[in-house]
């Protein structure tokens, strides 16, 4: 029988297709965002943070979901760069995701197909976000007042076999619980609280995937404000 445990680095492949088979369709149909996409959405939680990272076990061994996340987005924040050195700039990372050719300004999310014509995904935007943290998560005001107020940040994914039999939710728990664990238990060199969540936990919502919202609503999350202005939705939870 399936049960929730915590992250293993042996569970990283699994997770990749988790997430590579989640994706949205309009990362779905560019094979450099299905291979950027873990890149963006899960290691940097799983390198950083795997004491907050858990994943739901098949009862055979195998990865069929995740949740992923940080206790504090401001701690987050100041590890992202070895982040960057360790999981980007190593060989697989520069082949997944090749370093940005700048990060002076923001490249447009998409581009004219040279076949086509029509708008295409711009690859080299997603590795900008990839390598740069204050564009993949500080993001605008709204998102920086989010952040502030909701410091938790999580991510959830879940083949479709295993969806509507409650692990999502107990995913949730686990992870919650994770978080309350790490602010009361994790200390700074002067013995203080090394990790804040404030409010508590925030995640966002593609607005290609707006149907989830009454799932996460019935564990426990409200819509916040602001999110809709760049297609998403965000939602928080009080801990």
């Amino acid at each position: 029988m399936a049960f929730v445990r915590p992250f293993k680095p042996e569970d990283t492949q699994d997770c990749k297709f988790i997430c590579r088979d989640t994706l949205p369709p309009s990362l779905q149909s560019s094979e450099g965002g299905i291979r950027a996409a873990p890149y963006l959405w899960l290691l940097q939680f799983t390198h950083l943070f795997p004491e907050n990272c858990f994943v739901l076990d098949d009862g055979e061994g195998k990865t069929v979901g995740y949740v992923i996340g940080v206790p504090d987005v401001y701690a987050f924040a100041e590890a992202y760069p070895r982040y960057v050195a360790e999981v980007l700039g190593s060989e697989q990372g520069r082949a997944d995701v090749p370093v940005p050719r700048q990060l002076a300004t923001r490249e447009p999310s998409t581009v004219a197909d040279p076949a086509t014509g029509n708008p295409a995904l711009n690859v080299d935007a997603l590795a900008q976000e990839a390598y740069n943290f204050d564009w993949l998560v500080w993001g605008n005001a709204d998102k920086r007042a989010l952040n502030a107020a909701y410091r938790s940040v999580l991510h959830i994914n879940l083949l479709a076999p295993f969806r509507g039999q409650g692990w999502g939710r107990k995913m949730i728990d686990a992870f919650a619980q994770s978080v309350r664990r790490s602010a009361a238990d994790v200390k700074d060199d002067e013995g203080k609280p090394r990790y804040s969540y404030g409010r508590g936990i925030h995640l966002g919502i593609s607005g290609e995937n707006t149907k989830v919202v009454p799932f996460y609503e019935r564990v426990g999350f409200r819509v916040y404000p602001g999110g809709e202005k760049i297609n998403n939705v965000w939602m928080v939870m009080d801990l």
